[in-house]
């Protein structure tokens, strides 16, 4: 390679490291700013939680294997003609999770989250996560049945 070729490499390279360097410099400071003192999950960091935990359709086996309460898997596993952590017995076309309530004093957050099926209908459960668990898992849900 010759030296005039080299130098668009160099260039690149030394941008790259400085966005690197830039990138690396802020990310720590934003990952680690909470809003709540004692390191509880707050009603932002749940819903968002919440939200990528069920997507559109569903938890992915990662998720219910690695996001998921021991006491919910359990029960999961226990639960005969519909899936536990959708309250459904298909899978739904859409999910969206609505406004999260917390409650420092019980130490639990949870939303509502409504599936969307065909012909418009819709149905809704609670899911719930402790304020504390760490990494966030789902703890619970609530069927209403």
């Amino acid at each position: 390679m010759s030296r005039t070729a080299s130098r668009p490499v160099t260039a690149v390279a030394a941008c790259a490291a400085a966005l690197g360097l830039t990138l690396a410099a802020t990310a720590p400071a934003a990952a680690t700013v909470r809003s709540d003192p004692a390191g509880r999950h707050t009603a932002a960091e749940i819903h968002r939680f919440l939200t990528g935990f069920y997507g559109q359709q569903g938890p992915t086996s990662h998720q219910r294997a690695h996001q998921v309460s021991a006491y919910l898997k359990d029960r999961a596993a226990h639960t005969d003609g519909y899936e536990l952590l959708l309250c459904a017995q298909n899978t739904p076309r859409t999910i969206t999770v609505g406004t999260v309530t917390t409650a420092q004093s019980a130490g639990v957050g949870w939303a509502t989250v409504t599936t969307g099926w065909g012909g418009g209908a819709t149905r809704s459960f609670t899911a719930y996560v402790g304020l504390e668990s760490h990494p966030i898992t789902l703890q619970d849900v609530d069927c209403g049945q």
